[in-house]
């Protein structure tokens, strides 16, 4: 439907015939990690995210997975290799 609280005459998911069916009845604006992320937008009321109505609560735990300007960590470690079962593949392809 289409929203008729914080981003008016834009489409939303939870907006219902009763009003917005978000915790708290209303989108929240946007954080300081979310700045340069493409899926911003700015309306008359401040800057939010069109993709999740609280973008806070997706930074509390670790980056956005809806961030497109932010890039996952890689992980250092190396994933551990039985000898034993790498030698059993290696004669299998033969």
């Amino acid at each position: 439907m289409i929203c008729e609280t914080v981003k008016t005459g834009a489409e939303c998911a939870f907006m219902t015939k009763s009003g917005c069916g978000y915790n708290g009845g209303f989108c929240h604006p946007v954080v300081e990690q979310c700045e340069g992320c493409q899926r911003t937008s700015e309306w008359s009321n401040g800057i939010y995210c069109t993709s999740y109505p609280n973008p806070a609560v997706k930074w509390r735990s670790s980056t956005c997975n809806f961030a497109t300007h932010a890039k996952a960590e890689q992980q250092g470690l190396q994933q551990k290799i039985n000898p034993l079962k790498a030698s059993k593949r290696s004669n299998k392809k033969k």
